[in-house]
């Protein structure tokens, strides 16, 4: 994974983005940081839509999400072409957004996991690779045009 991973959130993700970010850079990764910066309340499809941009141009590979729930951010980022934001509240559903969905995008609830779990998901996650095959066929239908990017 030589492309930056993308990360974002709103104020009630704040928290849990930047502990996800500092596990991502002791991992070795690259972490590029799109905010927001504090816990001061901001709109969160605001970083939920520049963490999709950077993924649907091509400037990442990847990304990570963080709202209350993760549902805003997974939402919005769904809006743009190409992007899979996929929200995980345990291991499986980490592994399987990557393994079955090719998910792009890990979206994340900064009110409902702890941190411990998050970096779990986070892993799991990062290390799981797309299966292909009969899922390639379906997640090439999920963009309207039938075409994965």
């Amino acid at each position: 994974m030589s492309q930056a991973i993308v990360v974002g959130s709103d104020h009630a993700g704040f928290a849990l983005k930047e502990e996800l970010k500092r596990h991502l850079q002791h991992r070795g990764l690259p972490v590029e940081d799109l905010g927001t910066h504090s816990e001061e309340s901001v709109d969160y499809p605001v970083f939920a839509h520049a963490v999709a941009r950077a993924i649907e141009c091509g400037r990442a590979g990847r990304g990570v999400l963080v709202c209350g729930t993760g549902l805003g951010v997974s939402m919005a980022a769904n809006r743009h072409p190409g992007v899979r934001a996929a929200l995980a509240w345990d291991e499986n559903t980490a592994r399987l957004s990557r393994a079955h969905n090719d998910a792009n995008v890990l979206a994340l609830g900064g009110r409902s996991l702890d941190h411990g779990l998050a970096r779990r998901i986070l892993d799991v996650w990062l290390d799981t690779p797309f299966e292909g095959g009969r899922h390639a066929r379906r997640v090439a239908l999920i963009e309207p045009d039938g075409a994965t990017r």
